[in-house]
């Protein structure tokens, strides 16, 4: 089992089995982003990653019940990669129950559908896109390289195909210029990509990436604390998914949150409201990471 460079993964995924099949993100142009910056991106060599496979199932075999494989949008390798990954994930992993990856809007729209369904029918169960925005100047602006018509379409098609999504959005990405267009927006976004499971993260700008060139001339201004727990409350408060669980739950929020929209909206209004009147304790500046 062998990793290249940093390794991330949703939390989630805590525990499950890690296995990168590509190195570093096919797009890897997001102005935000660190995370693949140092690594150029290739496919593994095939042989490499099911080698790898089969070793964690050696040694870990009944015990991983979750495979999460790696890096940046994996979702962009071949069919012709992905399914032989698949019948040996479950060939060596006997209590396997889910199989997921990161996934860009691209990603998935460059396959046909097709190949969407054959790769859920051999394992491939749980897709996490992360437009961080619903919002087209914001959009524009940290690069995603998608619209929002294009993510409505790629959930689209990836629902079709059977496969659960997980919708990652990213608090303070537009800024405080466009702060609640960005907010409302996304909120709209979500309730088009109608996800069974939904995040918010809060951004970070990470010294070396384009963001903090932007910050540092003054193009761009980070929401204060206020700022971005409001626009937590317009996502909840507007977001209209079928149901889906909803989580800040990752370490780069400062206020962790749980339960399911539209079932818990009013209960999780209310805490973001005692949040903004200092009746809730913030997660530690200390606490918080990538």
């Amino acid at each position: 089992m062998r990793y290249e460079g940093k390794i991330y993964r949703p939390p989630s995924e805590a525990d499950a089995y890690l296995l990168q099949a590509t190195i570093g993100c096919s797009w890897n142009h997001c102005t935000y982003c660190d995370m693949y910056r140092d690594k150029t991106f290739r496919v593994r060599d095939p042989a490499e990653t099911l080698h790898d496979l089969r070793v964690a199932g050696q040694v870990l075999g009944g015990r991983v019940r979750k495979l999460f494989v790696c890096d940046g949008d994996a979702l962009v390798m071949p069919v012709d990669v992905w399914l032989p990954l698949l019948a040996t994930a479950r060939e060596v992993l006997p209590s396997l129950e889910r199989v997921s990856c990161y996934a860009t809007a691209g990603n998935v729209l460059e396959k046909s559908d097709e190949d969407l369904r054959a790769l859920r029918e051999a394992g491939l169960s749980r897709l996490y896109i992360g437009p961080e925005s619903g919002d087209p100047a914001t959009l524009k602006a940290i690069a995603k390289g998608a619209t929002f018509e294009e993510h409505e379409e790629a959930a689209r098609r990836a629902k079709a195909a059977g496969m659960e999504l997980s919708v990652i959005t990213l608090l303070g990405a537009g800024g405080v210029a466009r702060s609640e267009e960005h907010a409302r927006a996304t909120a709209k976004l979500l309730t088009a990509m109608d996800p069974e499971y939904a995040a918010a993260l809060t951004l970070t700008v990470v010294p070396g990436t384009p963001q903090h060139k932007l910050e540092a001339s003054g193009r761009f201004e980070l929401p204060d604390l206020r700022g971005l727990l409001s626009e937590l409350r317009i996502l909840v408060h507007e977001a209209r998914p079928t149901d889906a669980v909803f989580r800040t739950n990752h370490a780069s929020n400062h206020l962790p949150l749980a339960g399911r929209l539209p079932r818990d909206r009013e209960r999780i209004v209310a805490v973001i409201d005692a949040a903004l009147q200092g009746r809730v304790p913030l997660r530690p500046e200390s606490y918080r990471g990538l």
